[in-house]
């Protein structure tokens, strides 16, 4: 066992840019909305990259000069259509499977704290079959605030009565260090996931890794 999982006991992680591909599924609805009201559609590789800003991100993206309850409202629409067809085309990234697999098999417990809503993560993972295998899944409606503050990542701690310093949290966006080390774990920074334009790289993020490929993490 490699130095850095010696001292863990339990490994946590971002969801979406992180374990599933899901930008396909949630760029896919975007462009229901921009078609329905008669918007340009973005591009959809550039809108992929917006995932991690959540829908509002997206919404704000297509539509730039609608207000703020137009906004709101849009992005309703979005997250009820994206409810009604939660797993398209998502697929978890290439080596994520073999490595929640490893961590299984060395007796790493490992869960999941998202800024999505936990009842659209819930099916998500039970689709791939990794919802008896999640020991703890800590959503965008479960703490009273969301990354970058640390509480989720405190709840999901706590849920697995897991120090701190026995943790490691693994995200591909900024906030996910920052709430990780306001936690108190180690971070883990990965390059695969979504980063807008003009978002510092992840090689910026101050995180105590930074990785390439899931297998990467079994062997720091």
């Amino acid at each position: 066992m490699t130095r850095l999982l010696n001292s863990t006991t339990a490994v946590l992680f971002d969801l979406d840019g992180t374990l599933l591909d899901t930008a396909r599924d949630l760029v896919r609805v975007l462009h229901v909305v921009c078609d329905e009201e008669g918007q340009n559609k973005p591009d959809g590789e550039l809108a992929g990259r917006y995932v991690s800003h959540g829908a509002i991100g997206l919404i704000r993206l297509a539509f730039p000069e609608a207000d703020a309850d137009t906004q709101e409202h849009l992005r309703k629409r979005l997250v009820k259509l994206y409810e009604d067809s939660l797993v398209v085309e998502t697929q978890a990234y290439p080596g994520v499977l073999q490595m929640l697999d490893d961590l299984d098999a060395r007796d790493i417990a490992w869960g999941i704290v998202t800024n999505k809503m936990r009842y659209l993560a819930a099916p998500i993972i039970e689709h791939f079959g990794l919802h008896e295998r999640c020991r703890t899944l800590v959503g965008g409606d479960t703490a009273a605030r969301n990354k970058p503050h640390p509480d989720p990542i405190v709840l999901a701690l706590a849920e697995l009565a897991t120090e701190p310093s026995a943790a490691i949290y693994v995200g591909d966006a900024e906030k996910d260090m920052l709430a990780g080390r306001a936690a108190g774990t180690r971070t883990v920074g990965v390059t695969w996931g979504y980063v807008p334009p003009g978002d510092r790289a992840p090689h910026e993020w101050d995180a105590d890794y930074t990785i390439d490929h899931p297998r990467e993490l079994l062997t720091l």
